[in-house]
């Protein structure tokens, strides 16, 4: 049960103790608070007796703050910011004031983070929202380099702190025209991929090392036939039949439903993965982007493509 200090202590006492740490003085604090001098007093009188502790002292050079002064006056400082970023959030919500948000997406994400973004703008319309798409390296070097407030992907750079929101979870698989050999096929083994040409994303993407992961703990080779740096690409190029691909689940999702593409059951597929909006830790987010944050945490999930 919280004691007798956070239950009584007002914001009014933690000003009152604030202006007379800045102004040295319980008649200059007064002024500043536009209050009479034993109003402040009593304000502070009680802060006292809640703290249980003396908060201010006389000296030479004016009234400063003791070690307990100190401890209380910063966390009157952090009430201050909270109370500020909930107006601006209040403010953004009612439509009187906007903001900005710089978001990353590695390219795979591209398929979902527009409609989570056209959601977030209907109930914030005045926040200006700038979408980065690139590769996994791309979102990573920008995310690094502060150049984003947030950042989707599955998972950050080994080198940077960061604050992760899971979205959902992430399936790969492998997919074949519909005409392949092996698509109509209810019973197949990694073996039976030895000798099919894979069309694949290019070497360090996310997807590349998901694929070569799943040929190492099968034993096999992957035969590779070409290396391309679009999604799109990949999926035309094994609709007109050039190859198969390991590829996210969540690209080729309208494919599948209309069996331009077929998944092929391989044992130990899909590859499970999770997709994350992140934020380097160290990087203050104003509200716009927190609101964007918490938003993709909450809702983020609902704009998956259904698989």
């Amino acid at each position: 049960m919280p004691g007798r200090f956070s239950r009584q202590l007002t914001i009014r006492q933690l000003r009152a103790l604030a202006a007379v740490q800045a102004a040295g003085s319980i008649t200059s604090a007064a002024n500043k608070l536009h209050l009479t001098q034993p109003a402040v007093a009593l304000q502070l009188r009680n802060l006292q007796d809640l703290a249980g502790l003396p908060l201010i002292q006389r000296t030479s050079e004016g009234m400063v703050l003791t070690d307990a002064g100190r401890e209380v006056q910063r966390l009157a400082e952090r009430i201050e910011v909270a109370l500020r970023d909930c107006e601006q959030l209040l403010d953004m919500i009612a439509g009187r004031s906007s903001g900005s948000v710089s978001i990353g997406a590695v390219s795979t994400a591209k398929y979902f983070v527009p409609f989570a973004i056209a959601a977030f703008s209907q109930q914030f319309p005045k926040i200006e929202v700038k979408l980065r798409i690139g590769n996994r390296e791309d979102i990573r070097n920008a995310l690094r380099g502060y150049e984003l407030d947030i950042a989707v992907m599955g998972q950050p750079p080994s080198d940077v702190a960061v604050d992760m929101r899971p979205l959902g979870k992430h399936p790969h698989i492998i997919v074949a025209a519909a005409g392949h050999r092996l698509a109509g096929r209810r019973k197949l083994s990694a073996a039976d991929l030895a000798g099919e040409t894979f069309i694949t994303r290019e070497p360090g993407s996310g997807t590349r090392m998901l694929m070569e992961k799943f040929f190492q703990r099968t034993g096999l080779k992957a035969n590779v036939g070409m290396e391309i740096d679009s999604n799109e690409t990949i999926k035309q190029s094994v609709i007109a039949g050039l190859g198969i691909a390991f590829i996210s689940q969540h690209t080729v999702s309208h494919e599948l439903q209309e069996r331009r593409l077929v998944a092929l059951k391989i044992p130990g597929l899909p590859v499970m993965r999770q997709w994350h909006a992140m934020r380097r830790a160290d990087k203050i987010l104003l509200p716009a982007a927190r609101a964007m944050l918490d938003f993709l945490g909450k809702e983020g999930s609902r704009y998956l493509p259904d698989t």
